[in-house]
């Protein structure tokens, strides 16, 4: 599940476009926050001179337009990408922000997807700048661009086998609330489930009522004709009138006067999960622990369910045979690493190209100034007027030797690899997906049926054992 909104940035006063960049990209960066740095990934740009990209890219727009930015200009926008905590991992949770980046920019913008850890919810900060790559033309907000992102990222996620928001509002909803029965109830929805307890009770008066929630652990308040119920650790107390329909004053006099039927909300129903097979329950650890007798019983029967369902899987796939289930095992388990294992070279290819492709924009663009700046003698001068030029020029250099390049390819060469890869990886990740499910399962299975043999074999030698003291 994931939750998203997109925030347009300015200069703002007393900033300039250069120093509003890098100060949203050196958050972004945090290498407390993205594991040392571990978890950035760039798209069309170098995340060490990314903020310098972005201006070179905007003053290389100005100067082919020659359109003039006006002080509430959208420098850049950055997205806001959180997913519920402990459904998915940071690296899992990065691809998914670079996926989501290059499919809402159509791959024309420059961005880098910094994915942070430092919170209980696991969540990515994609920072794209508004010029696209051509610098021709720029990223325009959208009515609507809010909602279509969000229903983009929801996408992506059902693609991935992750839960998302069923039908969220449009705005004025905390985060918590997105998590839906995964959190605390609200103070109204506590307050509304207390007068439902109350109200079963058949109170005969108001009073009564009120009597009944003071000992639920409320606290009435009267000022004049308005009552209010608070509690313990409430920050403000909560009137009838607020509650809904069906909560308010008016309706719970009818309700006592026996007017009308009281009829508490309904909770949505969660539908039930189909039965897999778990892994059995190390009684014995258990107890040894701590555990008492009724957790005991609770295993025992848990245990039996399983290898219910455990019996039932290997009836149903043909694996009554130890050795067919083991071969079965290792095959899954190999057909899983060897899927995983394309789709990581397929990554880090696609990673190397558009980091290769980028260098080689910015050696071409800056080529004629870092020539100047070498036949001025390298001069400090020349080096501050042309300082994000030179960066990039030499940072495209360093990229080169660090990638072994010794000829540039053609960026129509790089583009048709980078789509070739792109297609076989999607392709291989939908049956790495199966594989994956595949794979748990059977190693589900095959532990169960170990445990027990174990334990069957070992009663077996503790009775052969038993029989020879007796002789």
């Amino acid at each position: 599940m994931a939750t998203t909104r997109i925030i347009p940035l300015h200069a703002g006063k007393g900033r300039t476009v250069g120093k509003a960049i890098s100060d949203i990209i050196d958050y972004v960066k945090n290498p407390e926050k993205t594991d040392h740095g571990r978890l950035i990934t760039s798209y069309q740009c170098d995340s060490r001179v990314a903020d310098a990209q972005f201006l070179l890219d905007k003053q290389t727009y100005a100067a082919r337009t020659g359109r003039v930015r006006g002080a509430d200009d959208v420098i850049a926008y950055h997205l806001r990408q959180s997913f519920v905590p402990g459904e998915i991992t940071p690296e899992e949770a990065n691809r998914l922000g670079v996926e989501l980046a290059r499919r809402f920019t159509k791959g024309k913008h420059a961005f880098i997807v910094c994915t942070h850890i430092d919170k209980s919810h696991t969540h990515n900060h994609i920072i794209w700048n508004s010029t696209t790559l051509e610098c021709d033309r720029k990223f325009r907000n959208f009515w609507g661009s809010t909602r279509a992102v969000h229903r983009l990222s929801d996408t992506i996620c059902i693609e991935n086998g992750y839960s998302i928001v069923e039908a969220p509002k449009r705005r004025g909803q905390s985060y918590n609330k997105w998590l839906g029965d995964a959190v605390k109830p609200s103070h109204k929805e506590q307050l509304r489930q207390a007068i439902d307890r109350a109200l079963a009770q058949k109170p005969a008066s108001l009073e009564e009522l009120l009597r009944l929630l003071e000992q639920d652990g409320f606290t009435v308040h009267r000022r004049g004709k308005t009552i209010s119920i608070g509690a313990e650790g409430w920050g403000n107390n909560v009137r009838f009138d607020r509650l809904g329909d069906g909560y308010t004053l008016g309706d719970l006099l009818a309700v006592l006067s026996g007017q009308k039927e009281h009829t508490p909300r309904k909770q949505p129903a969660v539908p039930a999960a189909p039965p897999k097979v778990n892994l059995l329950v190390d009684i014995q650890a258990k107890l040894q622990a701590g555990k008492g007798a009724g957790y005991a019983r609770w295993a025992k029967v848990f245990n039996l369910k399983q290898m219910a369902q455990t019996l039932n899987y290997l009836s149903e796939h043909g694996l009554l045979d130890y050795a067919d289930l083991e071969a079965k095992t290792a095959e899954a388990t190999a057909c899983y690493n060897a899927l995983s294992d394309q789709i990581k070279a397929a990554e880090k290819r696609m990673a190397e190209i558009a980091v290769l492709r980028t260098h080689i924009v910015n050696y071409a663009k800056t080529r004629d100034t870092y020539v100047a700046y070498r036949k001025a003698g390298y001069s400090k001068k020349f080096r501050q007027e042309h300082e994000e030029e030179i960066l990039l020029h030499q940072a495209a250099k360093e990229a080169f030797n660090e990638l072994n390049v010794k000829k540039l390819p053609t960026i129509k060469e790089l583009q048709t690899e980078y789509a070739q890869l792109l297609a076989d990886k999607k392709k291989a990740y939908g049956e790495y997906r199966q594989a994956r499910a595949a794979m748990r399962e059977l190693l589900t299975v095959k532990n169960n049926v170990d445990r027990v043999l174990s334990f069957e074999a070992g009663k077996q030698i503790e009775k052969e054992r038993d029989q020879k003291q007796n002789r």
